[in-house]
């Protein structure tokens, strides 16, 4: 329950409306639970100050690095992408044209003279193509619309083996199989019998007309909530109108001309049959139509079903294609048989010409029907490759035009680099195709690039003049604008960054007969509702009662008075992310790396916020936040009372850095408020409101209450955060399903460094799949030392390579709980969040559960359907181990447990495979390689260096290897028999020698290379291997100085890949968790532990009495207490008692009775001051008094109790000890160290909730001597089945090599590459003999080689792909103003629509609220220019400063002056001074001004109706009395 009514503080009225933050609170009241600009008064004497430090990180840092960069490339991409699909989109086009063209029966050409030996160059010839052309075009077009029909196929065979398989309804797949089969009859009838008797510019235009299905669609699919409905309708009914025109104006235009052109009179119909295969886009089941209605349905269960139906659509299709391609051929071949003389046709062939003259006089040039041939004619051969050319250029083209385009929408630059060059298309393509009809008419001899006999159908004459008089242009125009109305949604995307293909495109391929209008129509139109301002929880503080402290982020959007309403809410798609630390004992600038992370994060979101409340704007990437820190064993036994716990150091550290973390982001001096103190059933908690309003809630755990360790507290939060405040919330199931699938785990360390962008890259990729469990960033190790730079170079290729390969083949095994984020309703799945609270009671359990607790989520995740991904743009820094031996017990913990989760995957590959569709068997083999290499690591390492022994010291093979096998197998000894540090001291020795040797090895490879030559597979692979490394470096541009410390990783190989290895198997047993491990000396320890100590102690020394030298005779009763008249003894080994009798403890006695009458004296004391009345002892607690509290559980307890046992000081001052209740008054809440933060109290369903959880997930793991002297037996057999096991295959890998090696005169196998060649002349025979020698390998050894190749070849392919996804996530993420601005966005309001969030910013910052801007010392580069005095001044007489985000925007914003901004009399308030220095135009703020004032007349507004309601509500009364 929360503390009575009285306790709360008091709220100020009077305030100012305008600048308040709910209409009720003044600007100086400190009701914003954030942070304060350092206000205490400041002595004359001490003005002198220091200035916040640069805002400066690393995350930061890189940011910058890339921005400029990152907008030149998509300036470049904007244009390439342009390009691409315009040129692509015309070739295709043009090619598509020119294959229809070779169709017409008997088609004659005027062909150059020049183009054969046998012309006259005087005289015209033209060429009648035969029907072998007419054959092999036809097959030429059939093939262009197979190719994208079998990537449908394909894609539909794969997602349906692969992946998820939903079978459709019989009348779906009915319906869609009709469409689908219209749509390919409709195009097979105008490219066979259609465009072939038009001429190219009309089969252009005409092309323009296949839009009237989608029209009607469209136009009955649309509903009154629509804004200006009728306009529309308007609209749709003109663009069909001018669509019908295209059924009916060649036909009549072309009617009579021809009397063999029946064919045109099959316009209509083809046209209209192919209009319908863009149905779906434009079917809605929100119509008033219950036809359109029902196909909507048919559209939305498509979703699931789409790939079942196109395996057997597409084949079909291709099919009926086919079959159309014969019936239509037949009518233009006098056989039908020549259709299937394919060799003949594909061959070269006879193509005759005539030499033509004139039969009118004077110089007009003729039409054909005036030529009279001559009798003599030529022939010419086929060029048999062209067909195959145009073919694959053509396919190539319109992929590419695909492939381009979707990257456009990917990557949100579809305005400019997708609907408009699909629009220009057509124009392009008829501009140049008259240009070059044109041209082939004035010469025959132009384009002598193609075979004279190929070319367009063109007219005659003045071809442009013709287009626009004769071929009615402007009727082409109304067909062009009204298929750019159909597809007017191309131009305003509404759908996330890096949307699937499925969410761009309805189908998965294309027409590439028709690619323009296919990508047009195709492309989904985005229909989905958004988040309206108003639905938003814009007003955090509104709700500051005991509820919102814990459910702020659900409850303000639940409607607990229906909890069966099923419907939900468009602001339960809010993206909510929970920032979850787990801290135990960071350092401070660890832990200052780690707040202002956080402190970014909260100055981002209440930029967002605060946009959408005053500015209006709705922003897509917005979300709410909150951090909760779980801080381990975070309480210590306290010096002034040994009885009690305080907060150990690491807390008083993050208590005490939160000021400075927020003066560093700020840049100003600032004070955040001091937290709010909560006892808690597991320990503590505190909350510190930021400046931006979220809210910073540390758990602190006491380890005597709560389990410890990390994987217990991501049990904690996992439980509190989607249990408690999701599960446990009176609201619909449907609202639960929706937020929980829209709500995220932040997972952090408490030394992790990142920016919001950072965040930002992860949701994208949450909201790109909804079925991604989990994302992680790529992590760079900070630090110093060789260790840092090896383990730089180590994270490096770890990234680049390993889970990027990963990311792309399958998915990734381990996001790292230090900079990951998790879907709340992937781990609230089966077998995942409650699986993950097994506790380990077997050896096995103890190294995958807890050794590496992320790895084993991700598994689970993995095991359950779940995908997880890696962002290689999102970056983030973390410490790592600087020093050798924690660098080495991290490994230790490490390495175990992740051999042990991907053998748990490996072992349950089948079930894995079946369950979830991103992993398959090709990923398992691949990860079952990657094991083999990792377990035959060492022995493969030990060889290499046997054979670089060799090399350098030119050595014999066994010499090297005794040189090589004495000091592993004295490592492995001293492993198995010496402590972890000593362990871990001969490895350090061992390294150090291993880089030396290195380094000579290096040096004897150089010299093998030269002697033997580069083609040796040795010489091969190292090459590859460092080529790899370098070009991924270069393709990893802000990473590249990684490359460097490559040299460090390679001197410590063996050290790594062997010793680490052996020393990781050999300590399996040693569960403990190795790093950040803090001295006894520096650490207190609690009661139990001291308790249990000396317990221990006791429990040692009676052992070992009993098993010493005649310990049988050792009295197991006896008592030290006993001792003899005579006692003698010798060296300690035995002590002869004579005469015993028990020791003499009158002084112990006399002591305890004294002890007792003081204390029967103390008692009458207090007894009788407290009849009189007497006032306590000043010395004494204040808390002697009464002191009434109030438990969780709503009991009132009064401490009357005044009886204590103990002194409260070692002074001797005597007090009654107060009486702690831990829900009530904790000793803990107390410390000074915690600051005057205020108490408040968990309601008492929280509480009951935690000690539920606490008592069946929690409760602390007390072990009995007996069960960890099992466990201990249990890791040790573990461990020797690991050593025995891993030594085993080692060796007999070794032996095998080795001795293959020694012998490979006999078994070898030899290397083709690299062949000597040896000339020996006999003098004596005069004799000349020419050799070659083989390289010999020995084969296990040459497998081995091709092994890590085929794997780095595996992985520097997926390295590529996925850089072009990272870079197009970079891409999709990075905004252009001057490529983004449309037509709409000229005015200021568009400026400000566009750029809210960043004008927020700038509003907000609290630097320079009080106009301090240039009077910041450390901005002044000149030391004569400084006003040292004056400023220090001016500082000391500064009043009360405002230190939160959205009251510093209010105070500039509402501040603002419209007449100002028009006059350009900035100056006038102090705020608009520095509107110049906040980048803000003269335009801008009178524009911000107009929305001030729009705001300011809504608030008064809603209180004239708040006032209405009150009077209303008051009358109502006095009605019922009067009545």
């Amino acid at each position: 329950m929360p503390p009575p009514h009285h306790m709360t503080m008091p709220m100020m009225e009077g305030s100012d409306a305008e600048f308040s933050d709910d209409e009720n609170m003044p600007l100086n009241q400190d009701i914003y639970g954030g942070s304060r600009r350092s206000m205490q008064e400041t002595k004359a004497w001490d003005v002198f100050r220091t200035t916040p430090p640069s805002n400066s990180s690393l995350s930061e840092d890189g940011q910058k690095f890339l921005e400029f960069t990152v907008k030149c490339l998509k300036v470049f991409t904007y244009l390439l992408t342009f390009g691409v699909v315009l040129t692509a989109g015309v070739i295709t086009k043009a090619l598509v044209l020119l294959m229809t063209s070779q169709l017409k029966s008997e088609k004659k050409l005027p062909i150059c003279s020049k183009s054969d030996h046998q012309f006259s160059s005087e005289k015209d010839y033209v060429a009648t193509i035969p029907e072998e052309e007419n054959v092999v075009w036809a097959w030429m077009i059939l093939l262009c619309f197979i190719v994208p029909e079998a990537g449908t196929l394909f894609r539909s065979v794969r997602m349906c083996v692969f992946k998820s398989l939903k079978r459709p309804f019989f009348g779906d797949f009915f319906w869609v199989m009709v469409f689908e089969c219209m749509h390919t009859a409709g195009t097979a009838l105008l490219v066979y019998l259609v465009l072939p008797d038009l001429d190219v510019i009309k089969g252009a235009m005409l092309t323009n007309c296949v839009a009237f299905i989608p029209g009607v669609f469209g136009l009955l699919s649309r509903n009154k909530k629509e804004s200006m409905v009728a306009v529309k309708v308007l609209m749709d009914l003109l663009a069909l109108a001018c669509q019908l025109t295209g059924f009916v104006v060649w036909p009549i235009v072309e009617y009579g001309k021809d009397p063999n052109a029946w064919r045109v009179w099959l316009i209509p119909v083809a046209i209209f049959l192919t209009s319908f295969g863009w149905w779906e886009n434009y079917v809605d089941r929100h119509s008033k139509f219950s036809l359109i209605k029902y196909y909507g349905g048919i559209k939305e269960r498509l979703l699931r079903t789409r790939y079942f139906c196109y395996m057997f659509v597409s084949v079909f299709k291709m099919l009926l294609f086919f079959g159309i391609m014969i019936l239509s051929m037949s009518t233009r071949l006098q056989k039908v048989s020549t259709l299937f003389e394919v060799g003949k046709a594909f061959g070269a062939h006879v193509i005759n010409v005539t030499e033509i003259r004139e039969t009118l006089p004077g110089d007009t040039i003729p039409d054909f029907s005036t030529v009279a041939p001559l009798q003599e004619t030529f022939a010419i051969i086929s060029s048999e490759y062209t067909p195959i050319y145009v073919f694959l250029v053509q396919v190539l083209c319109a992929w590419l035009c695909y492939i381009f385009g979707k990257f456009a929408c990917k990557i949100c630059i579809q305005g400019f680099s997708f609907a408009f060059p699909v629009n220009l298309t057509i124009p392009v393509s008829i501009s140049l195709l008259i240009t070059m009809c044109g041209l082939r008419f004035d010469t025959a001899c132009s384009f002598q690039f193609m075979p004279s006999y190929l070319f367009w159908e063109c007219k005659n004459g003045d071809i442009l003049h013709d287009f626009l008089n004769n071929d009615y242009a402007w009727v082409w125009l109304l067909w062009l604008l009204s298929q750019t109305w159909i597809t007017l949604h191309i131009w305003t995307p509404k759908c996330e960054r890096l949307a699937s293909t499925e969410k761009l495109f309805v189908s998965p391929m294309y027409n590439s007969l028709l690619i323009d209008q296919s990508l047009a129509l195709n492309r989904r139109r985005d229909d989905e509702g958004e988040v309206k301002t108003e639905e938003l929880n814009l007003n955090p503080d509104d709700h500051d009662n005991e509820q919102s402290q814990y459910y702020e982020t659900i409850s303000n959007h639940t409607d607990s008075s229906n909890t069966n309403v099923s419907k939900t809410k468009s602001s339960d798609h809010i993206t909510r992310i929970y920032a979850t630390a787990t801290m135990w004992h960071e350092t401070e600038e660890e832990i200052m790396e780690m707040l202002k992370s956080i402190l970014r994060m909260d100055e981002d979101q209440s930029a967002r916020r605060v946009a959408q409340k005053y500015l209006k704007i709705v922003d897509l990437d917005y979300y709410e936040f909150e951090t909760h820190i779980f801080f381990d064993d975070a309480f210590e036994i306290s010096d002034e009372n040994e009885d009690e716990n305080v907060v150990n150091q690491f807390v008083r550290l993050l208590v005490n850095l939160m000021d400075d973390a927020a003066t560093h982001v700020h840049q100003t001096n600032i004070r955040i408020r001091p937290p709010k103190k909560y006892p808690a059933p597991y320990g503590g908690r505190l909350v510190w409101t930021l400046p931006g309003k979220t809210k910073i809630v540390a758990h602190l755990k006491d380890k005597s209450k709560i389990r410890h360790k990390k994987r217990w507290s991501q049990v904690m939060y996992m439980y509190y955060l989607l249990g408690f405040k999701l599960m446990d919330q009176p609201i619909s199931v449907d609202r639960k399903e929706v937020i929980a699938e829209r709500t995220f785990l932040l997972t952090l360390d408490g030394d992790i460094d990142f920016a919001p962008p950072a965040v930002a890259l992860l949701v994208d990729l949450m909201k790109k799949n909804s079925n991604l469990g989990a994302a992680c960033g790529r992590i760079h190790p900070v630090g110093s030392g060789l260790m840092m730079w090896y383990q730089m170079f180590e994270y490096a290729i770890g990234h680049w390579l390993q889970k990027a390969t990963e990311h792309m083949i399958g998915c990734v095994l381990c996001s790292p709980g230090c900079f990951s984020l998790f879907r709340g309703k992937a781990l609230m799945d089966d077998n995942v969040m409650a699986k993950y609270t097994t506790k380990s009671s077997q050896a096995r359990h103890y190294v995958q559960y807890d050794q590496g607790e992320d790895r084993w989520l991700c598994t689970l995740l993995l095991q359950r359907g779940y995908r997880v991904e890696y962002s290689a743009a999102s970056d983030a820094y973390t410490h790592v181990p600087e020093g050798f031996s924690e660098f080495y017990n991290q490994r230790r913990r490490w390495v175990p447990s992740t051999m042990a989760n991907i053998m748990d995957l490996l072992q349950d590959s089948r079930k894995t495979i079946e369950v979830n569709d991103n992993i398959s068997l090709p990923y398992i083999s691949y990860q079952t390689m990657l094991m083999a290499g990792t377990i035959l690591g060492p022995g493969t390492i030990f060889l290499m260096l046997v054979g670089a022994f060799v090399a350098a010291f030119r050595m014999s093979n066994w010499l090297s290897f005794q040189y090589n096998i004495y000091p592993i197998v004295f490592f492995m000894l001293a492993c198995f028999l010496l402590k972890s540090n000593h362990q871990i001291s001969i490895a350090y020795v061992l390294t150090a020698f291993y880089a030396l040797v290195m380094i000579v090895v290096l040096v004897g490879m150089m010299l093998n290379f030269a002697e033997e030559g580069w083609l040796t597979p040795s010489a091969i692979f190292f090459m590859a291997t460092a080529g790899s490394f370098i070009i991924t470096g270069i393709l990893h541009p802000k990473e590249f100085m990684c490359l460097p410390c490559g040299l460090v990783y390679y001197m410590v190989v063996p050290s790594m890949y062997l010793l680490l290895q052996i020393y990781s198997c050999f300590n399996l047993n040693n569960v403990s968790w190795g790093t950040r491990e803090v001295a006894q000396k520096q650490k207190k320890k609690t009661r139990e532990e001291l308790e249990a100590e000396r317990k221990a102690a006791e429990e040692a020394k009676k052992m070992k009495k009993k098993e010493g030298f005649l310990g049988f005779l050792y009295r197991s009763d006896q008592k030290d207490e006993d001792e003899g008249s005579i006692e003698f003894s010798l060296a300690g080994l035995f002590k002869v008692m004579c005469c015993v009798h028990p020791k003499s403890n009158d002084e112990r006695q006399q002591l305890g009775s004294i002890a007792n009458s003081l204390e029967i004296l103390k008692r009458r004391f207090e007894s009788i001051e407290s009849h009189m009345g007497i006032t306590p002892s000043a010395r004494r607690r204040s808390t002697i008094q009464q002191r009434v509290s109030l438990r969780s559980d709503g009991v009132t307890v009064i401490n009357e109790n005044l009886d204590d046992e103990e002194s409260e000081s070692e002074s001797g001052d005597s007090g009654p000890k107060e009486e702690r209740d831990d829900l009530v008054n904790p000793y803990w809440m107390e410390d000074k160290a915690l600051k005057r933060g205020e108490v408040d109290y968990m309601p008492g369903v929280e509480v009951q909730f935690w000690k539920d959880l606490i008592e069946k997930y929690l409760y602390p793991l007390t072990k009995h001597p007996a069960e960890q002297k099992k466990v201990e037996v249990e890791l040790g057999e573990l461990r020797n089945k690991a050593v025995f096991s891993f030594s085993m295959m080692n060796a007999i890998f070794v032996l095998i090599v080795f001795l293959l090696q020694l012998n490979k005169d006999i078994i070898h196998i030899d290397w083709p590459l690299g062949v000597k060649t040896n000339i020996t002349f006999n003098e004596q025979t005069s004799e000349v003999t020419i050799t070659q020698e083989y390289l010999q390998l020995e084969p296990i050894g040459l497998v081995f080689v091709f092994f890590f190749a085929l794997i780095l070849i595996i992985q520097f392919v997926a390295m590529l792909f996925h850089r072009f996804g990272t870079i197009s996530h970079i891409l999709a993420s990075t905004e252009l103003t001057c490529c983004n601005k449309k037509a709409e966005d000229t005015t200021e309001d568009a400026f400000i629509e566009r750029n809210a969030v960043d004008i927020v910013r700038q509003l907000q910052k609290l630097k320079g609220i009080d106009g301090d801007y240039e009077n910041e010392s450390m901005n002044d580069g000149q030391l004569g220019r400084r006003r040292t005095i004056h400023n220090l001044e001016r500082h000391r007489q500064k009043k009360q400063a405002i230190g939160t985000l959205d009251v510093a925007f209010k105070k500039r914003f509402f501040s603002i002056s419209a007449e100002a901004a028009e006059n350009g009399n900035e100056t006038e308030t102090p705020v608009l001074g520095n509107m110049r220095r906040l980048s803000m135009r003269r335009e801008t703020i009178k524009a911000l001004a107009e929305r001030r004032e729009t705001v300011v007349q809504e608030r008064r507004q809603s209180k004239i109706q708040t006032l209405g309601a009150k009077k209303r509500a008051s009358f109502a009364p006095e009605v019922e009395i009067l009545s």
